[in-house]
């Protein structure tokens, strides 16, 4: 019987085996001047083997595999990538040259996204429990740390990078996760109650999304700029304001601008939730004699429970990608790396910024989707 060509397979083997054959790594006297790009057989003594290795696996994955034969595959296959990066990096580091640098080229990433994607396609086949999908997920999250805390990536030019702006990167990386999570607390705490008020008041609903929506179409740099003449004013005028922390440059106007960025999808998701529910379990509520504060505590808002979990999941996402822009108006955040590192050609520093905002995304993303489906199969 002939073995079957799985096509996602064939895909990811493409982009897998198209990595292989560019530069894995690229080598810089210091972080500014371009490298030269050297492939994985250039990059370790050891290329050759591994290199051979690894295209096995991709072409042999080509082939129908059990999922979790699969999963294995493609764990083993990112780890061994991410590994083969921190080796190239110590090896062509030279001794005591604090100045060079050895940063991933477009090889690395080719290989890494084939072998995440391969990793992603077995996940969705198994299909596992709600249980399994978080253990899995905790399981992705110690995982990286415990490689990052080996030392393995220590040459890599990021971590350098890293490792010489230690103490700046913990408070930025405080400061992006207080825009964050700040701005998603004060649209919760604005936009659930006035999307209740939206729901009892039918007519009031078209104006008030018509202005959210407009707030919402405004890009988000012109935004940003915008908060910088208003509260500037502000806090040179109104008595106390400066006290208060109102300021036209910093974490302030960051932290307003992306509030009002999340008002929208919390307060259209509320009125969704809030409208979807049965009309029939409305008029049983309301038949055994519970007050409209009662229907809408005890019901409507469990009921509704997905929909807003889902806001959250948007909101938090969305605004840990935005906080990057908080950087150009002195509001700290991962954004002062991507920024400083545009402003100097540097793209360690460019990566320092964004990698971690791409994580933090990532993990908040996945997070809160595993609990929008355990509140579904509880509503």
């Amino acid at each position: 019987m002939r073995p079957r060509l799985d096509r996602p397979g064939l895909l990811f083997a493409i982009v897998g085996l198209a990595g292989l054959a560019l530069p894995l790594v690229q080598f810089k006297p210091n972080r500014i001047v371009p490298g030269e790009g050297l492939t994985l057989p250039a990059a370790l003594p050891w290329g050759w083997p591994l290199l051979l290795t690894l295209a096995a696996v991709l072409v042999a994955g080509c082939l129908r595999w059990p999922s979790v034969l699969r999963l294995g595959a493609a764990a083993a296959g990112l780890l061994t990538v991410l590994l083969a990066l921190g080796a190239a990096a110590t090896h062509l580091t030279p001794p005591d040259d604090t100045l060079a640098r050895v940063a991933p080229a477009a090889g690395f990433w080719l290989m890494a996204l084939a072998f995440a994607l391969m990793l992603a396609d077995a996940l969705a086949r198994m299909n596992p429990a709600l249980w399994l999908r978080w253990l899995i997920l905790a399981g992705a999250v110690a995982s990286m740390g415990v490689l990052l805390a080996s030392g393995a990536l220590d040459g890599v030019s990021v971590m350098r990078e890293y490792a010489a702006r230690q103490d700046i990167f913990l408070r930025e990386a405080r400061a992006h996760l207080t825009l964050a999570f700040g701005s998603l607390t004060l649209a919760l705490l604005v936009g659930l109650p006035l999307g209740v008020a939206l729901y009892q008041a039918r007519r009031l609903r078209g104006p008030v999304l018509s202005v959210l929506n407009i707030l919402q179409t405004i890009p988000s740099l012109a935004l940003f700029g915008v908060m910088i003449p208003i509260f500037g004013w502000i806090a040179a005028n109104v008595p106390g304001a400066a006290q208060a922390g109102v300021a036209g440059i910093g974490l302030f106007p960051a932290l307003v601008a992306l509030f009002l960025y999340s008002l929208l999808p919390v307060v259209s998701n509320t009125l969704t939730g809030l409208t979807g529910v049965n009309p029939a379990t409305r008029e049983a509520a309301i038949g055994l004699g519970l007050t409209q504060p009662q229907l809408l505590v005890q019901v409507l808002i469990p009921l509704a429970l997905p929909v807003l979990l889902a806001a959250v999941r948007i909101v938090l996402v969305q605004n840990i990608g935005l906080a990057v822009i908080a950087g150009l108006i002195g509001g700290g955040g991962f954004g002062t790396f991507v920024f400083q590192g545009l402003n100097q050609t540097a793209m360690d520093l460019v990566l320092l910024g964004a990698l971690p905002t791409i994580a933090l995304a990532l993990i908040a993303g996945i997070a809160l989707d595993l609990l929008v489906r355990s509140s579904r199969r509880t509503a």
